[in-house]
């Protein structure tokens, strides 16, 4: 054999993987790299060096004392002023504290200095070093601040597993998480076996409502569990037994609302595919329902169960809105890393916990990929589609099954409705608008969620865009394997980082004045960066999947008429795969209007959002409103799931006219 002769590059193939090249580096940039900053944060500590640093006294005279060592001065002291002198990055150490009779007013002048270049001190907000002296009066001394010096090591890891309080969240979120898996993923299979397996009424109605949960933020049910089981004022506290919802069963509970329509779709799409011909060759064999069950539906399901496993464990041990709005004083690490940031500003423990929090959500994330990487084909060429056979006894039971858990999750919307439009719970029921009126409360008034309206809708289109162009270029560039893999690998990446992990990781990356992307931080451009890229890789999967089943023999005709890719990519591609770009705009439009994790480090003053506005209100009591801002933003998201499939319809109807002939 002569050598591998190469394909020579035409300009579209030049043009697509330039195209490749700027989405990936967009990736990078708002991902790969933030990452990598607070990885580095993580390992970063801070001491303060007070044998660096020297000071000379005057007397009534006018005349300096001996010089001494701030060291020294901290020792003669019992006990010494400051015993713990490790911080956070933004710690400040005043040295006025070393001096007891220290006062502003004082005629008592000060020399200061480093004893080496790298003594870095301020003064006032001017930077100084060195070992040359300044003198100082009494009112500007007391403006001298010491800055920590940065130093490299595990040590924020050592001090986060030796203290209990901070390690136990471990514990919770694992507790939690592993709880409301086994009992969501357990209703979620009963309810898409009812379904898909029986000939009950009103399915359409069951999974209209199932879907419910999706359209509102997870903080939301847990205003609605208080309001209904708190032990106070809870609606039906009886059924707690004492016990209270301010905790894990509050967590639980929540987390079953708002993770049960992702178990459901997953589940539901696993046994559409099941082969009739296997439960027609069951029954010649005489086998009963139940083995039929564990040998036929169990086996056939049993990987659409592991993704749904791993899907409500992400969403659960990741999410932060439900623990801090229910959690009470059970920390679970999400709120531990809201606490260490905002609370106490220690972004290296805040780091900490998010590459503690990244461990089980990177773990699940590989499980899941390596267990899809083993399910086969189920359906073939002469596969028959099960269609159930009407049972009287089998419908009524799950159509009272699937009214049940309906029931649940209207409920919880019912009872949110219900305590945005009352004015005093429990002790005046009244119906009033007044808890709309959110310029009288504390997060943002209205422009709040004029704000999450501009973030949703920005989102939607320049997401669309830039998934779409993504998926469209890794799917149909020829060659480039090594390219493609990488772009894919990145494109992947972003279902396995947790929002607050990625939120905080911008506050490094960004943040960083050095940075030549610093400009947009607080601004609206990084919240639209920050949501595009959180949820990418389910929009770009839908956009693959959409790709894939276009025959590849469009672009080979497109190269021998001699038409540029853009031709095709306009008058084929994209009337073809409208479906999945619609689908992937309201997809991101609503879990725009819904997240909290990410955007809750990185939203400003004028850039407060409705989901964050829904935080604010609830900490500062505001409760009724608080979920009467959380309805507005499902009210928001059903009215742009109608117009979506409005749209859909009429769009479709015009674009595909080729599926009918036309």
């Amino acid at each position: 054999m002569g050598p591998k002769v190469k394909p020579k590059l035409g300009r579209d193939d030049w043009a697509q993987r330039s195209f490749m090249l700027v989405i990936g580096l967009y990736l990078i940039v708002t991902l790969a790299l933030p990452l990598w900053a607070m990885l580095s944060k993580a390992f970063s500590t801070y001491q303060f060096e007070l044998t660096q640093y020297e000071v000379q006294v005057s007397d009534e005279s006018g005349n300096f004392g001996p010089v001494q060592n701030l060291a020294q001065l901290n020792d003669r002291q019992s006990p010494p002023v400051f015993e713990k002198l490790s911080t956070n990055s933004n710690g400040r150490l005043a040295i006025t504290r070393l001096f007891p009779d220290f006062s502003f007013r004082s005629p008592v002048m000060y020399r200061f200095r480093g004893v080496s270049e790298e003594a870095v001190y301020l003064v006032g907000s001017e930077r100084k070093a060195g070992p040359e002296w300044i003198e100082l009066d009494s009112n500007t001394f007391r403006r001298v601040v010491l800055r920590p010096v940065s130093e490299r090591g595990i040590s924020n890891f050592t001090t986060y597993f030796s203290t209990p309080a901070l390690f136990q969240s471990v514990q919770n979120s694992l507790v939690v998480a592993a709880i409301t898996t086994v009992i969501t993923v357990a209703l979620a299979f009963w309810f898409a076996y009812g379904l898909a397996r029986s000939k009950m009424r009103y399915k359409g109605v069951f999974r209209m409502v199932a879907m419910m949960p999706i359209l509102v933020p997870s903080l939301l049910p847990g205003i609605a569990l208080m309001y209904l089981f708190s032990s106070r004022q809870g609606l039906l506290k009886g059924l707690m037994f004492g016990y209270d919802i301010n905790g894990p069963i509050g967590i639980v509970i929540g987390s079953v609302f708002f993770t049960f329509p992702h178990a459901m779709i997953i589940i539901s799409t696993a046994l559409s595919i099941s082969d009739a011909r296997l439960f027609e060759a069951s029954v010649s064999l005489k086998a009963s329902r139940w083995k039929t069950f564990w040998t036929v539906t169990i086996p056939g399901a049993r990987y659409g169960l592991f993704s749904a496993a791993f899907v409500v464990f992400n969403l659960v041990i990741t999410d932060f809105g439900l623990p801090k709005v229910i959690g009470g004083n059970y920390n679970v690490l999400a709120v531990d890393i809201f606490k260490q940031v905002i609370g106490q500003q220690n972004f290296e423990m805040g780091a900490v916990v998010s590459m503690v929090l990244l461990v089980p959500a990177l773990l699940a994330f590989a499980i899941d990929r390596r267990m899809q990487k083993k399910q086969v084909a189920l359906l073939t060429a002469r596969s028959v589609v099960y269609a159930p056979q009407p049972n009287p006894l089998v419908d009524w039971f799950f159509f009272a099954y699937a009214g049940l858990v309906s029931v649940f999750i209207a409920g919880i919307i019912a009872v949110s409705q219900f305590a945005a439009l009352i004015k005093q719970w429990p002790y005046n029921l009244s119906l009033t608008l007044d808890n709309y009126d959110f310029s009288r409360m504390d997060g943002g008034g209205w422009s709040a969620y004029v704000n999450s309206l501009i973030l949703a809708i920005s989102t939607a289109i320049i997401g669309t865009v830039v998934v779409f162009l993504g998926a469209y270029m890794v799917e149909k560039t020829n060659g480039f394997e090594k390219g493609r893999s990488l772009f894919q690998g990145l494109a992947m990446l972003p279902m396995a980082i947790p929002g607050m992990v990625l939120g905080i990781a911008y506050i490094f990356f960004f943040n960083n004045p050095d940075n030549p992307f610093n400009f947009i931080y607080g601004t609206m451009i990084i919240l639209v960066v920050s949501t595009v890229t959180h949820f990418y890789t389910v929009s770009h999967l839908t956009a693959v999947t959409a790709l894939k089943q276009m025959d590849n023999e469009f672009e080979s005709v497109s190269q021998s008429l001699k038409q540029p890719f853009y031709k095709l990519f306009w008058r084929v591609t994209i009337p073809v795969s409208l479906p999945a770009i619609l689908n992937i705009s309201i997809y991101l439009f609503v879990n725009a209007m819904t997240t909290v994790s990410a955007v809750v480090f990185l939203y400003s003053t004028d850039t407060a959002l409705a989901s964050i506005a829904v935080l604010n209100m609830n900490d500062a009591g505001d409760i009724a409103p608080a979920a009467a801002m959380g309805m507005m933003i499902f009210y928001t998201n059903a009215a742009a799931r109608i117009i979506h499939a409005l749209a859909s319809k009429g769009l479709l109807a015009r674009s595909n006219a080729w599926r009918q002939g036309a």
